[in-house]
C-alpha cells in the first residue's frame, strides 16, 4: 500500500509520518482511501487563520512562500464519476475553488505554478499544458476517476492547449466559469455559463486589491525621498527646512499616487499603456505640488521630469493584474519605456539641480 500526497506517493510504511505533517495544515480534516491510496480532503469553510493568511500575503508577508503542495486533494466524499477541478498551487486560488465547492463531492487537481495565482500563471506557462499533463500523470487520475473530464478555470485557458492535453492524457478540458464563486450555479445550469460567467470584472474593488503589496514593494522609495530632499535643503541652517519641504512632499507623495490612485483612477486614465497612464498622474501630482508650494519654472519642470517616471515605473507593476494588457504587452512597455523613464528622470534631476544652485 503506499499514500499520495501532493506530489510524493511514499511506501506504507512512512504514511503515519505524512500524515502527522499534513494534519498540521488546518485546512485538511481527514484522509479517505481509495485505490489503496489515501487522498487528503480539505475542509470548504475558510477559517480565521486562512483568511488572515491571505490578509499577509496581500501585504506581501510570506507572499513568496503562500503556497500548497501541488497534487491530489478531496472535497466532500468523491467517487469515480466526481468532478475533477483543477487550481493553481497559490494558496489563494486554492483557498478561492475549495470555499466555493461547499456541499459538492469533488477532486481538486493543484498544479505546480511556483506560488503564482492561475491567471498570472497562465501567462507565465506554469499553469500551462505540459505541468498539467505531468501532474495528471503524476497523480495517476485515470484509476481515481472513471471520467475524463477536467474543469479549468477560464483564466487559465492561455496557458493550456485543450486538444494537446487530451492528445497526452486522454482527458478533455472543460472550461468553468471566470469566478469560482459562480461554480454551483454553472454546474446547476448543466455547466452552461451566461455572459456574466464569462466576463472578466475589474472593479475598484478588484483594483484595490492588488495594491498593498504594490506599497510594500515601493517602500525603498520613502527613506530614499527624504535623503533626497534632505540634501536638496542643504546648508543646513535657517531655511533649510523650507527647502526641502516640498520636494520632501513631491517625492513621498509619488507613493501613494502610484499604488492607491493608479489603480483607482486605472480605466479613466488616459492611454493604453500603464507606463503612460502613470506618468501622466505623476505629472499632474507634480504640478499640483508646484502650484502649492509655488515654485519656480525650473524647479517646477524638474518635479514634472521625475515624478512623471518614477509614477509610470509603480504603474507598470500593475500590468499582471488587470484586463488591460497581456505578457507580451507588459514585456513590451518595459522595452519601449526604460530610457524614456532613464532619460526624463535624469533630466529632472538636473533642472532640480539647477534651479537650487542658479535659485531659479
Amino acid at each position: 500500500m503506499s499514500i499520495l500526497l501532493g506530489t510524493r506517493t511514499i511506501p506504507e510504511a512512512q504514511a503515519g509520518f505524512v500524515a502527522l505533517e499534513a494534519l498540521r495544515k488546518p485546512w485538511v480534516h481527514r484522509f479517505m482511501v481509495r485505490g489503496g491510496r489515501t487522498i487528503p480532503v480539505v475542509a470548504t469553510a475558510l477559517s480565521l487563520a486562512d483568511r488572515l493568511g491571505s490578509l499577509k500575503a496581500r501585504w506581501g508577508i510570506g507572499r513568496m512562500g503562500y503556497s500548497v503542495l501541488p497534487g491530489l486533494y478531496a472535497v466532500g466524499s468523491p467517487e469515480g464519476e466526481s468532478p475533477v477541478f483543477v487550481s493553481a498551487n497559490y494558496k489563494m486560488s486554492f483557498d478561492a475553488l475549495r470555499s466555493s465547492l461547499q456541499g459538492i463531492d469533488g477532486w481538486i487537481l493543484v498544479l505546480d505554478t511556483k506560488g503564482i495565482n492561475v491567471w498570472c500563471a497562465a501567462g507565465k506557462g506554469s499553469f500551462g499544458t505540459a505541468e498539467l499533463v505531468s501532474r495528471i500523470a503524476k497523480t495517476k487520475l485515470c484509476s481515481m476517476v472513471s471520467h475524463r473530464i477536467l474543469i479549468l478555470p477560464q483564466l487559465g485557458a492561455p496557458g493550456v492547449a485543450a486538444p494537446e492535453v487530451a492528445k497526452a492524457s486522454g482527458f478533455k478540458v472543460q472550461w468553468g466559469p471566470v469566478r469560482a464563486a459562480d461554480i454551483k450555479a454553472w454546474l446547476a445550469a448543466g455547466r452552461r455559463k451566461d455572459e456574466a460567467m464569462r466576463e472578466v470584472s475589474f472593479t475598484l474593488r478588484d483594483r484595490l486589491a492588488v495594491a498593498p503589496v504594490e506599497i510594500v514593494h515601493a517602500w525603498p522609495l520613502l527613506p530614499a525621498s527624504l535623503v533626497l530632499a534632505a540634501a536638496y535643503g542643504l546648508p543646513s541652517g535657517p531655511g533649510w527646512a523650507g527647502r526641502s519641504l516640498p520636494l520632501a512632499v513631491l517625492l513621498l507623495g509619488l507613493v501613494p499616487v502610484g499604488t492607491i490612485l493608479f489603480p483607482a483612477l486605472l480605466p479613466w486614465l488616459p492611454s493604453r499603456a500603464f507606463v503612460v497612464k502613470g506618468a501622466l498622474l505623476g505629472a499632474a501630482w507634480a504640478g499640483l505640488c508646484a502650484i502649492v508650494f509655488h515654485l519656480p519654472l525650473l524647479a517646477a519642470l524638474g518635479g514634472v521630469l521625475v515624478s512623471a517616471p518614477v509614477a509610470g515605473f509603480l504603474g507598470m507593476n500593475f500590468t499582471g493584474a488587470s484586463t488591460y494588457t497581456c505578457q507580451p504587452g507588459a514585456l513590451l512597455e518595459v522595452e519601449k519605456g526604460f530610457w524614456p523613464m532613464l532619460a526624463s528622470l535624469a533630466l529632472g534631476l538636473g533642472a532640480g539641480i539647477a534651479s537650487r544652485v542658479l535659485g531659479l
